[in-house]
């Protein structure tokens, strides 16, 4: 053979070896990133670490929107009691049809949100619920209030209080540690019909409901795609209906589980890991 096909056969020999190291590589790597997938798939998304502090001594009016730029917001003064009053007064009030957006709510966090009307909260993060995380207070039917992303944990009561009107919609969101996840008003003054529904929602034990509706008044919760983590003895309960009132008095809890009517979800919707 000649210098000139040997070395030309050498480099043919050279190209295949590379080939052959590049596909395992590749096979590896493909290997490693389903390994690494299957490892984390079912687990909630780590909670995001602020960027920076705002301390805030009063509350704060949020007219159109506010972006928090992902620092944590934490109460002081008047709002930095770290009681469970149901009269302290929140960190962000936002007006009609306003956004609150990339937002970490700290330790103390007063009574939260306060909605006076149709709402947006993006990307919002309770790392310590303190009375509420959120009130949703506005008084017409056609109010809309939207929660996206986020999550809450450290609720010893409620994280979401329904006592206006109108529709409530919670996608994308994580609760852990906590009481109750959603509950229409059982004794307001005012009593109104409130839509609630609950789509793609991790949410780690311990925890007592997911939903709390008055059937008297027709309110109506819907479930779908709920992971829960942490409660193969199943104690959370996904949907309790009760038989509200106007009076002040304690409402009466008449059941729970899927019924069709109020309580719309069926076993399907919600998976245990």
């Amino acid at each position: 053979m000649s210098q000139r096909a040997d070395a030309a056969s050498k480099r043919r020999l050279k190209r295949r070896a590379i080939a052959a190291l590049t596909g395992a590589v590749a096979l590896t790597g493909a290997a490693l990133v389903t390994n690494g997938a299957l490892s984390t798939a079912g687990a909630a998304a780590a909670w995001p670490t602020p960027n920076g502090s705002k301390p805030v001594a009063a509350t704060i009016d949020v007219p159109v929107s506010y972006d928090g730029g992902m620092q944590r917001h934490y109460g002081t003064g008047d709002l930095g009691s770290g009681g469970q009053s149901e009269s302290q007064p929140p960190v962000f009030k936002l007006r009609d049809g306003a956004v609150l957006k990339n937002v970490i709510l700290g330790s103390p966090a007063a009574d939260g949100v306060h909605c006076m009307g149709s709402c947006t909260l993006q990307n919002v993060w309770w790392e310590d619920v303190g009375e509420d995380a959120a009130t949703f207070k506005g008084k017409s039917a056609s109010a809309v209030y939207t929660v996206t992303g986020g999550g809450a944990r450290k609720a010893s009561d409620k994280v979401f209080q329904f006592n206006g009107a109108g529709k409530l919609t919670i996608t994308g969101f994580q609760v852990a540690d906590f009481g109750k996840l959603v509950r229409s008003c059982g004794n307001c003054s005012t009593q109104y019909k409130r839509t609630i529904v609950v789509d793609n929602v991790d949410v780690t034990a311990p925890g007592q409901s997911l939903v709390g509706i008055n059937t008297n008044y027709g309110d109506t919760a819907t479930l779908r795609n709920i992971r829960v983590y942490g409660d193969s003895n199943k104690k959370i309960k996904p949907c309790v209906r009760f038989t509200g009132n106007n009076t002040g008095a304690e409402p009466v809890q008449t059941g729970s589980g899927p019924d069709g009517t109020y309580c719309r979800y069926t076993a399907a919707d919600i998976s245990y890991r």
